[in-house]
């Protein structure tokens, strides 16, 4: 098929690649802009343009799809039958949804109608989900609504988000080539917008430790926020970043954040009444070892608090 290509980030790369490997016409890749680094010294392609380059596509930039007569009109001549979408990183108008002849279909990190929008991994871990998954679905004009195609789940266990990312990515992959050839033939199923739930864009301000909640909700942040933006607690003057925690399911009467005991096992701070054990931490300018490595040079003062 003549596809055109919208992706941008890790995400997007194996369905790229995947659709390559397929055979099919890929007319443009499209991706967001360069970004630009240490003051203009530095220019970085996203990871679909250096991909799409290796593969020796076109690669199209567009400040803004909405309102961009010239960009709009190359994809009509261009009349591709379908435009296939990971990631990309713009909503599109819906003068580029109706252009190609199969319409536009998306690879979304989800078991939709659950976690519509930007953050559906992290926030997936988060609530506890015992699954995810991702799912391919013709684009609408609102935000992941449009009809079902295929789905495919995976169990979350204790995955970090960059293990969940990256598994998602080659499943969604996977599922994008399987269902592209039956797009003249498949019909989309409706989403149930009364299950539908909204995961919004991760901050870094998210990222600071809150130890007056729950410590599995918290073992559940930071297995999500790794590696973006990393979960991080203020001890002393410095900031230190928790990468692994588990929960002994030890009671306290602490204050939250208090540190009451120190081993090679982890560091036990309070959480919400219990303890949240701390077990791969991260001080400036070090790399992330495991709570037994780093005493070996330092220490954790008993009764401190990170806040």
């Amino acid at each position: 098929m003549r596809i055109v290509y919208m992706g941008t980030p890790d995400f997007a790369v194996p369905s790229l690649q995947a659709l390559y490997d397929a055979g099919h016409e890929i007319i443009y890749v499209v991706t967001q802009p360069d970004a630009v680094r240490d003051r203009g010294k530095k220019v970085k392609f996203s990871p679909v343009k250096e991909k799409a380059l290796e593969l020796g596509l076109e690669v199209l930039q567009p400040q803004k799809v909405k309102g961009d007569a010239e960009f709009t009109d190359m994809l009509k001549k261009a009349a591709p039958d379908v435009v296939a979408v990971a990631a990309y990183g713009q909503i599109l108008p819906k003068e580029i949804l109706d252009i190609p002849r199969l319409g536009c279909i998306n690879v979304h990190g989800s078991l939709l109608p659950k976690y519509r929008g930007a953050a559906p991994i992290q926030r997936a871990i988060i609530a506890g989900e015992e699954e995810t998954g991702v799912t391919i679905m013709y684009m609408a004009e609102g935000l992941d609504t449009g009809d079902m195609l295929a789905r495919a789940s995976t169990p979350v266990g204790r995955k970090t988000g960059q293990q969940l990312h990256d598994e998602l990515a080659q499943m969604g992959a996977s599922l994008l080539a399987e269902t592209i050839p039956q797009l003249e033939t498949i019909t989309g199923q409706p989403q149930n917008d009364d299950e539908s739930t909204y995961a919004h864009m991760i901050s870094k301000q998210e990222g600071h430790a809150d130890f007056s909640r729950d410590p599995l909700e918290m073992e559940r942040i930071i297995r999500a926020f790794d590696p973006w933006p990393g979960t991080y607690a203020y001890y002393g003057d410095k900031t230190i970043k928790l990468w692994k925690a588990e929960v002994p399911g030890i009671k306290t009467g602490e204050a939250d954040g208090t540190v009451s005991a120190v081993s090679p096992d982890g560091i036990d701070v309070a959480c919400g009444g219990s303890v949240l054990r701390i077990t791969e931490i991260q001080v400036p300018g070090k790399k992330r070892v495991a709570v037994r490595e780093y005493l070996k040079g330092n220490s954790i003062e008993i009764g401190a608090v990170l806040r």
